[in-house]
Protein backbone atom coordinates (compact mmCIF):
# COMPACT_ATOMS: atom_id res chain seq x y z
CA UNK A 1 0.00 0.00 0.00
CA UNK A 2 1.07 3.71 -0.82
CA UNK A 3 1.63 6.33 1.47
CA UNK A 4 -0.95 8.86 1.05
CA UNK A 5 0.98 11.66 2.28
CA UNK A 6 4.92 10.80 0.95
CA UNK A 7 3.84 8.01 -1.29
CA UNK A 8 5.69 5.36 0.08
CA UNK A 9 5.14 1.83 -0.63
CA UNK A 10 5.03 -0.67 1.82
CA UNK A 11 3.37 -3.64 3.31
CA UNK A 12 3.45 -2.29 6.95
CA UNK A 13 1.63 0.97 6.26
CA UNK A 14 -1.68 1.79 8.68
CA UNK A 15 -4.79 3.19 7.91
CA UNK A 16 -5.42 6.71 10.20
CA UNK A 17 -9.00 7.42 9.34
CA UNK A 18 -9.82 6.80 5.61
CA UNK A 19 -5.76 7.07 4.50
CA UNK A 20 -2.99 5.29 4.87
CA UNK A 21 -0.04 6.27 5.97
CA UNK A 22 3.59 4.95 6.28
CA UNK A 23 5.01 4.42 9.95
CA UNK A 24 7.06 7.49 10.30
CA UNK A 25 3.80 9.61 8.95
CA UNK A 26 1.55 7.83 10.73
CA UNK A 27 3.56 8.29 13.83
CA UNK A 28 3.64 12.15 13.44
CA UNK A 29 -0.07 12.85 11.90
CA UNK A 30 -2.81 14.35 14.52
CA UNK A 31 -5.78 12.31 15.49
CA UNK A 32 -8.78 14.11 14.89
CA UNK A 33 -9.88 13.83 11.16
CA UNK A 34 -9.77 17.67 9.82
CA UNK A 35 -6.07 18.20 10.95
CA UNK A 36 -5.60 14.61 9.58
CA UNK A 37 -6.98 15.78 5.97
CA UNK A 38 -4.58 19.42 6.20
CA UNK A 39 -1.63 16.78 7.64
CA UNK A 40 -1.98 14.90 4.59
CA UNK A 41 -2.18 17.27 2.00
CA UNK A 42 0.99 18.88 2.92
CA UNK A 43 3.00 16.50 0.67
CA UNK A 44 6.52 15.65 1.43
CA UNK A 45 9.11 13.80 -0.40
CA UNK A 46 9.53 10.07 0.05
CA UNK A 47 13.01 10.16 0.13
CA UNK A 48 13.04 13.52 3.08
CA UNK A 49 11.83 10.99 4.98
CA UNK A 50 14.85 8.15 4.67
CA UNK A 51 16.92 9.16 7.66
CA UNK A 52 13.74 8.76 10.22
CA UNK A 53 12.44 5.23 8.69
CA UNK A 54 16.40 4.09 8.42
CA UNK A 55 16.32 4.49 12.47
CA UNK A 56 12.54 4.42 13.08
CA UNK A 57 12.11 1.26 15.98
CA UNK A 58 8.54 0.25 15.89
CA UNK A 59 7.13 1.42 19.22
CA UNK A 60 7.80 -0.86 21.72
CA UNK A 61 10.12 -2.35 20.18
CA UNK A 62 13.14 -1.78 22.42
CA UNK A 63 10.74 -2.51 25.58
CA UNK A 64 10.36 -5.87 24.31
CA UNK A 65 13.91 -6.42 23.59
CA UNK A 66 14.91 -5.51 27.14
CA UNK A 67 12.35 -7.80 28.60
CA UNK A 68 13.60 -10.55 26.15
CA UNK A 69 17.29 -9.67 27.27
CA UNK A 70 16.36 -9.59 31.06
CA UNK A 71 14.26 -13.28 30.42
CA UNK A 72 17.19 -14.38 28.31
CA UNK A 73 19.38 -14.12 31.80
CA UNK A 74 16.80 -15.28 33.98
CA UNK A 75 14.88 -13.15 35.13
CA UNK A 76 11.23 -13.31 35.73
CA UNK A 77 8.95 -10.91 33.42
CA UNK A 78 5.86 -10.34 35.52
CA UNK A 79 4.70 -10.70 39.06
CA UNK A 80 5.63 -13.65 41.41
CA UNK A 81 3.30 -17.03 40.29
CA UNK A 82 1.56 -18.87 43.13
CA UNK A 83 4.16 -20.26 46.11
CA UNK A 84 6.76 -18.20 45.06
CA UNK A 85 7.15 -14.66 46.46
CA UNK A 86 9.80 -11.80 45.57
CA UNK A 87 12.88 -11.22 47.89
CA UNK A 88 15.19 -8.30 46.72
CA UNK A 89 13.94 -8.13 43.18
CA UNK A 90 14.40 -12.06 42.63
CA UNK A 91 11.93 -14.65 43.28
CA UNK A 92 11.76 -17.69 45.97
CA UNK A 93 10.20 -20.14 46.97
CA UNK A 94 7.57 -18.60 49.49
CA UNK A 95 5.63 -20.27 52.71
CA UNK A 96 2.66 -22.24 50.74
CA UNK A 97 5.47 -23.36 48.22
CA UNK A 98 4.39 -27.64 49.24
CA UNK A 99 0.81 -26.44 47.74
CA UNK A 100 2.44 -26.00 43.89
CA UNK A 101 3.78 -29.81 44.07
CA UNK A 102 0.39 -30.90 45.91
CA UNK A 103 -1.43 -29.45 43.27
CA UNK A 104 0.58 -30.86 40.26
CA UNK A 105 0.50 -35.06 42.13
CA UNK A 106 -3.33 -34.65 42.46
CA UNK A 107 -4.09 -33.03 38.90
CA UNK A 108 -1.51 -36.90 37.98
CA UNK A 109 -3.11 -38.99 40.52
CA UNK A 110 -6.52 -38.63 41.08
CA UNK A 111 -9.39 -38.92 38.12
CA UNK A 112 -10.76 -35.15 40.11
CA UNK A 113 -11.94 -32.77 37.71
CA UNK A 114 -10.23 -29.18 37.26
CA UNK A 115 -13.03 -27.79 38.96
CA UNK A 116 -12.35 -30.06 42.16
CA UNK A 117 -8.95 -29.03 42.20
CA UNK A 118 -9.37 -25.42 42.02
CA UNK A 119 -12.37 -25.36 44.08
CA UNK A 120 -9.83 -26.83 47.06
CA UNK A 121 -7.18 -24.43 46.81
CA UNK A 122 -9.69 -21.73 46.52
CA UNK A 123 -8.82 -20.82 42.43
CA UNK A 124 -10.71 -20.45 39.31
CA UNK A 125 -10.29 -22.75 36.75
CA UNK A 126 -8.20 -20.61 34.24
CA UNK A 127 -5.98 -19.51 37.49
CA UNK A 128 -5.53 -23.65 38.51
CA UNK A 129 -4.64 -24.18 34.45
CA UNK A 130 -2.20 -21.46 34.37
CA UNK A 131 -0.28 -23.12 37.64
CA UNK A 132 -0.12 -26.31 35.54
CA UNK A 133 1.25 -24.75 32.48
CA UNK A 134 3.83 -22.51 34.23
CA UNK A 135 7.37 -23.38 33.22
CA UNK A 136 8.90 -20.71 36.88
CA UNK A 137 7.74 -23.94 38.75
CA UNK A 138 10.77 -25.94 37.34
CA UNK A 139 13.31 -23.35 37.07
CA UNK A 140 12.58 -22.00 33.87
CA UNK A 141 11.24 -18.50 32.48
CA UNK A 142 8.83 -18.44 29.59
CA UNK A 143 8.41 -15.25 27.60
CA UNK A 144 7.77 -14.37 24.09
CA UNK A 145 7.20 -18.27 23.13
CA UNK A 146 10.89 -18.89 24.03
CA UNK A 147 11.85 -20.61 26.97
CA UNK A 148 14.73 -19.78 29.22
CA UNK A 149 17.09 -20.96 32.11
CA UNK A 150 15.74 -18.98 35.40
CA UNK A 151 18.22 -17.81 38.32
CA UNK A 152 15.47 -19.04 40.96
CA UNK A 153 14.82 -22.58 42.62
CA UNK A 154 12.26 -24.69 41.06
CA UNK A 155 9.16 -25.98 43.24
CA UNK A 156 8.95 -29.46 41.32
CA UNK A 157 10.92 -31.57 39.03
CA UNK A 158 10.99 -31.44 35.34
CA UNK A 159 9.41 -35.16 35.39
CA UNK A 160 6.70 -33.97 37.25
CA UNK A 161 5.64 -31.24 35.03
CA UNK A 162 6.22 -32.95 32.08
CA UNK A 163 4.04 -35.71 33.03
CA UNK A 164 1.17 -32.80 33.68
CA UNK A 165 1.73 -31.66 30.34
CA UNK A 166 0.99 -34.92 28.98
CA UNK A 167 -1.79 -35.80 30.67
CA UNK A 168 -3.35 -31.77 29.77
CA UNK A 169 -2.81 -32.80 26.14
CA UNK A 170 -4.57 -35.67 26.16
CA UNK A 171 -7.08 -34.55 28.10
CA UNK A 172 -7.11 -31.80 25.03
CA UNK A 173 -7.04 -29.15 28.05
CA UNK A 174 -6.02 -25.78 26.47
Amino acid sequence: MKCEKCGYKSGDNKKKGDVFLCSVCYQFSPDDKKSLNRYVNEKIESSVLETFRKYHVPQGEKQKQGMIRKASKGSLMSRAPFGYKLTEGKIAPAENYQEVEEIFGEFLADKVSLRKIAEKHKFSVNGLKKILKNFTYIGKIKFDNQIFDGTHEPIISTTLFNHVQDKLERLGIK
